[in-house]
């Protein structure tokens, strides 16, 4: 369980428009009426990409933090670097099939399909407190099945973080809902 005095203190939406304008939109992909957030133009520009961890790194410098966990494929960039800023170890949850060691699996849907993800399971010990990070949130599937998969574990999370938030899909809401801080460098309407 999130403590609730983390979550008053740290949960939060941002809306940097230094980082949100280094974020390209690629309209109807990967099918008609997606509007896909490509985070891979911030990721190229040396002092959005930094900016961007900086920012993430200052709200959890200060708080117990065991780990960092980090969704595939571009939760890697940014959860990598998040991790190396706070000197802690990095957590990969990959898709299906891709780790070599004995895992867990959770299944979840995504705002144009369906997937299911997988930690190994000795990637994280009871009563770790873990911050999960993905490049966005949309429907919130990938960050929902991301915490049941530590939950599982019995490690803590503590916050899930992105560097998008798209609030019109509902993700966001849901997360704080289930009682998860969520925090956002930038927010993106559809109409954008």
């Amino acid at each position: 369980m999130v403590s609730s005095q983390w979550i008053a203190a740290k949960d939060f939406m941002m809306n940097d428009e230094t980082i949100k304008a280094k974020i390209r939109t690629v309209r109807d992909w990967p099918k008609a009426g997606v509007n896909f957030r490509d985070v891979t133009t911030l990721f190229q520009d040396t002092t959005a990409f930094q900016l961007a961890v900086d920012k993430l790194a200052e709200l959890f410098l200060n708080q117990s933090i065991d780990r960092v966990a980090a969704v595939d494929a571009r939760g890697f960039i940014l959860g990598g670097a998040l991790a190396y800023k706070l000197g802690k170890p990095l957590a990969m949850v990959r898709k299906k099939g891709k780790l070599p060691h004995k895992t867990i699996s959770a299944e979840y849907n995504l705002e144009y399909g369906s997937a299911t993800i997988e930690v190994h399971q000795d990637t994280s010990q009871k009563g770790d407190r873990v911050v999960i990070v993905d490049d966005l949130i949309a429907t919130g599937g990938t960050l929902f099945a991301s915490v049941k998969l530590f939950r599982e574990l019995e490690s803590n999370v503590v916050a899930v973080a992105a560097l998008v938030d798209l609030p019109e899909l509902g993700g966001s809401r849901l997360l704080r809902e289930a009682g998860l801080s969520v925090i956002a460098l930038c927010t993106f309407s559809e109409s954008e």
